[in-house]
């Protein structure tokens, strides 16, 4: 956050000083200046300069005018009818503003050369007279008086392209009290023709538009924030100065957008959008496929405390990256949010299992280096087993009988005959199952184990250093983990309890304090609290040590989410619509939590790197939201704001893989209704 001035109303981006680094400049309605923040280059600025400008100035555009290869800033003033130039020295500061008149309430402002000598001229849109004043250039940084061309009601917004293919700029203005767009083609030195008008389908309180070839077909196109219908319209351009009729993109209930920014926001080739909502408090992104249509699940969402005004876009910390400015109306300040690649995900497959699936788990079953999948029903006493083909779809289900009630599934190789065997949790017979596998894809029929009462979720690992894989089950009614050794031969010994919090109803495992050694982690869900237990790595464990959690903790993930080489621990709050984040020491002790919102009543947690950062990552599912969050990792332990999508009905479960071999994690998840979800990744942003 940098403080501009009073009421900062749009942002415009710029090297000023020519050092190659990106600055800011801020209009400051109420108190009649302009910003100007200079870049260090890694996305922080230096305090502001100001400059006075007109009454009330609104928009600013940053060109060289008078050819000197120096950056100026030229703004309207909507107050005092006019715009001011203020030519830039090169080294970040600026000369006293030189004024022209305009027409009444001028707001909407562009540069381009209308007449052909090589010398920028200036474009302003005039709302209080219904008209477009076009100011031609000297090159020496003054201008002739302006020549007006009749709009329509309460011109706001303008932008200027080729619209026809004749090499003449044209001129594209949002007509706010009409509901409409209009075109004026240029037809000689700095003539324009008659407006063109348009009236959008479902567009309401036109306030921004902008400009970009959506569909890579070298024709210009347009797209409009309608502020009174809670949308944003995309418009084709034919290339003869006309357009198809607009395609809808809903900026959500009650959200009057505001602001667009147009950019390529996930590097992929191909034009995003990016817009503020002044009701909803706002900003969403949506991904461009490059053929004109937009990634319906590609919106990215986050909130603000104050109300947006205005949104540009530059590489303020030179990372090749843009990043996204924002100025708002009820604060001095402006922010700065850095754009990191996220996995975004395709619309999703859906695979049919039987009812109320719980748990999954992935493993190569078949032995053809392609993940397979292995989901819990909880209400059919079986497993269904998916053969994954490698392209990211899946055979048809094979089903594998074993206990009630199961609850949780893990794959490991439990007889080291270099085949993934199956290990099942089931909740009312207190037992698990052990499944060993062909290698073939199949399974022999389950072998099974006692455990304690309840048992909620399993996790494997060898606790004994003696090379054979071991089961560790939550036990959920009996304050409980069951700890059962493997000969390596596909059978366990009678378990061994130790004590943990109330109802622990998940676990998972690690070494938290880098003694080589496998230690356990529970999610208690009626303490508020996880357990850790310490190994001894003879197969025996430390009495727990609890941490404090968020409401109902109830599954447990980990991974090293601050690149330090120790685990951190992950867990979800089921009725504090929370994730929790303990980071490690690396000495088997634990931060206080950080807590970080999700979507309503998050159950699972599962951590990856879903974008390709090397920067570990959180995805929750939200049974009552239909969704899942994915919350991006800065690699130091902090995580952006969640963004959320649709995942199908109350899932139960989320697990990544890479399932389709590209290099990307993927996202399952099993929904209540009998249906697997399964979305395979693409680039897309975050802030």
């Amino acid at each position: 956050t940098y403080s501009a001035g009073i009421t900062p109303f749009q942002v415009a981006v710029g090297d000023f000083n020519n050092d190659t680094r990106q600055d800011i400049v801020v209009t400051n309605q109420d108190n009649n200046t302009i910003s100007v923040l200079l870049g260090y280059g890694n996305g922080s600025f230096a305090n502001r300069v100001a400059y006075a400008t007109g009454t009330y100035p609104v928009f600013a555009v940053v060109a060289d005018f008078n050819n000197d290869t120096c950056l100026d800033i030229v703004v309207t003033n909507y107050n005092a009818n006019t715009i001011s130039v203020l030519l830039g020295y090169g080294d970040g500061s600026f000369a006293m503003q030189t004024t022209y008149s305009t027409g009444d309430r001028p707001g909407g402002l562009a540069i381009d050369d209308f007449n052909n000598d090589t010398r920028l001229d200036i474009v302003v849109s005039n709302a209080g007279n219904n008209t477009i004043s076009v100011l031609l250039g000297y090159g020496n940084g003054s201008f002739a008086s302006q020549k007006t061309y009749s709009t329509g009601a309460y011109p706001v917004s303008l932008a200027v392209g080729d619209f026809n293919n004749d090499t003449r700029p044209d001129i594209v203005v949002t007509n706010s009290y009409d509901n409409a767009v209009g075109v004026l083609l240029r037809y000689d030195r700095g003539a324009m023709k008659n407006e063109i008008t348009f009236t959008p389908s479902a567009g309401a309180h036109l306030t921004c538009v902008a400009i970009s070839d959506f569909n890579n077909d070298s024709l210009l196109d347009i797209v409009v924030a309608n502020y009174g219908s809670n949308n944003l319209g995309v418009s084709l351009g034919y290339g003869n100065g006309t357009f198809e009729n607009e395609m809808i993109l809903s900026t959500g209930l009650e959200s009057h957008p505001y602001s667009i920014a147009i950019n390529d926001f996930n590097k992929d080739g191909q034009v995003d959008i990016a817009v503020v909502n002044h009701g909803t408090k706002s900003l969403r992104t949506f991904l461009g496929k490059g053929n004109g249509t937009f990634e319906s699940q590609a919106n990215y969402s986050t909130s603000f405390d104050f109300t947006p005004l205005a949104v540009s876009v530059g590489d303020f910390n030179s990372d090749g990256h843009s990043e996204i400015v924002v100025a708002y109306d009820d604060t001095d300040n402006l922010d700065v949010f850095v754009i990191y690649d996220i996995g975004d995900f395709s619309p999703r497959t859906t695979y049919s299992t039987d009812h109320w699936p719980t748990s999954i788990a992935f493993g190569d079953f078949n032995n053809d280096t392609r993940l397979d999948m292995v989901v819990t029903m909880e209400y059919y006493k079986n497993v269904a087993v998916y053969l994954g083909y490698g392209n990211g779809s899946f055979s048809n289900q094979m089903t594998y009988l074993v206990a009630n009630g199961p609850s949780s599934v893990a794959v490991g190789d439990f007889n080291n005959d270099a085949r993934s065997d199956i290990v099942v949790a089931n909740y009312l017979e207190n037992t698990v199952s052990v499944l060993l596998g062909y290698g073939n894809g199949s399974f022999a029929r389950q072998k099974t184990f006692s455990v304690g009462f309840k048992p909620s979720s399993v996790a494997i690992g060898d606790f004994n250093n003696d090379s054979r894989l071991d089961i560790v089950v939550a036990n959920f009614d009996s304050k409980s983990i069951s700890l059962l050794l493997g000969y390596g031969n596909g059978s366990f010994a009678s378990q061994t309890k130790y004590s943990t919090g109330s109802r622990s109803f998940s676990v998972v495992v690690g070494d938290f304090n880098n003694d080589s050694r496998l230690d356990i982690v529970v999610a208690n869900f009626d303490s508020k609290s996880i357990s850790l237990l310490l190994g001894y790595g003879n197969g025996s464990f430390a009495r727990q040590v609890k941490y404090s959690t968020g409401t109902a903790p109830i599954f447990v993930a980990v991974g090293d989410v601050n690149n330090d080489s120790r685990l951190d621990i992950i867990v979800t709050n089921r009725d504090d619509n929370t994730t929790s984040v303990l980071l490690g020491y690396g000495n088997g002790s634990f931060t206080n939590q950080m807590i970080y919102s999700t979507g309503n009543l998050p159950l699972n947690v599962a951590v990856g790197d879903l974008n390709n950062d090397t920067r570990l990552d959180i995805v929750t599912n939200n049974y009552r939201d239909n969704t899942v969050s994915v919350l991006l990792g800065y690699g130091n332990g902090f995580f952006a704001n969640q963004t959320t999508y649709s995942i199908g009905t109350t899932p139960a479960y989320v697990a990544l893989g890479d399932l389709n071999n590209d290099g990307r994690l993927d996202i399952v998840s099993p929904n209540a209704n009998g249906q697997s979800t399964l979305s395979s990744p693409i680039m897309a942003p975050t802030m």
